[in-house]
């Protein structure tokens, strides 16, 4: 049975974490403080651990509430999502796509992509959601999202297949006054002693392993500098003198003057993007999507 007791005093603590002030909490919430602050008793209550610390100051969270905190706030985002999906229902719409997707993807991938299910299925309704790609395999098979378009490649474990969709080739990002900059073309081996800036394994583990992989199958283990959350950021360490990158072609487009891009000697190319879907889980939507891509 559901506890809409329960699922109600979750959200007011949330408000009242969010807010940091009880006050401003009931005001966003349409009610007034004393019910607000009862309510929440009640709760630390039944859960028998102290939420907040209060005082004139506001409401601070202990550490018992800080913890349970992010739970409450994916909670939240689900129940939105089902009290969309019902009310979708109920006015007739025929269902709702959630697609995961890296920030790449949402410029080259979905504008044609949305558009194109916009003509159809005008009643569906899509639902777009930034992730990194560490991400896109846990939230596929939790159900999260439908469809995840990110860097994938190999094998994804026996519920989740992929598709790629856009590849490109890896080149040599390295400052203009860079010894190597004279060359053409460089080799893989002659970076083993230079200093790396690497696309962060937290957030594309496969993308990091398969160049981490490469340059072992070279004869060295990469001295990696520094990792970070976007290819743009590599860029953008090159230029500040703080080591070089191995990035995909197309993102000379956004080098300064100070960086410049060398081909390798071997040919290497990368997955830039992939569609990922959940087998397990059957969509009619999501089979003509992938259809789409073959």
């Amino acid at each position: 049975m559901i506890n809409f007791r329960l699922i109600r005093h979750l959200w007011l603590f949330l408000a009242v974490a969010e807010e940091q002030n009880f006050g401003r909490a009931a005001k966003r919430l349409g009610m007034s403080q004393p019910p607000l602050s009862e309510q929440i008793q009640v709760l630390e209550q039944a859960l028998k651990v102290k939420l907040f610390d209060r005082s004139r100051r506001g409401a601070k969270l202990t550490p018992v509430g800080a913890a349970i905190l992010p739970a409450v706030r994916k909670f939240a985002e689900q129940l939105e999502r089902l009290e969309l999906a019902v009310e979708e229902a109920v006015a007739g719409q025929s269902g709702m796509l959630t697609i995961g997707a890296i920030s790449t993807a949402m410029f080259d991938v979905l504008p044609g992509l949305i558009e194109q299910l916009k003509l159809d299925y005008p009643q569906l309704t899509v639902s777009v959601r930034e992730i990194d790609s560490v991400e896109a395999l846990p939230a596929l098979e939790a159900g999260d999202i439908d469809l995840a378009f990110a860097r994938l490649d190999g094998d994804l474990g026996a519920s989740v297949q992929s598709l790629p969709l856009t590849e490109d080739r890896l080149v040599v990002a390295l400052p203009a006054d860079h010894p190597l900059a004279s060359r053409t073309r460089i080799s893989l081996s002659s970076l083993a002693n230079e200093p790396l800036v690497m696309f962060s394994r937290n957030v594309s583990p496969v993308y990091f392993d398969n160049l981490i992989a490469t340059c072992r199958a070279s004869g060295f283990s990469p001295r990696v500098l520094h990792e970070v959350r976007s290819v743009a950021s590599q860029i953008a360490f090159v230029s500040y003198g703080q080591g070089i990158a191995l990035v995909p072609a197309s993102l000379k487009k956004l080098a300064p003057a100070n960086v410049v891009f060398r081909g390798l000697s071997q040919k290497l190319n990368v997955v830039t993007t992939a569609v990922a879907w959940n087998t397990q889980r059957p969509n009619p939507v999501v089979e003509a999507v992938i259809a789409r891509f073959r």
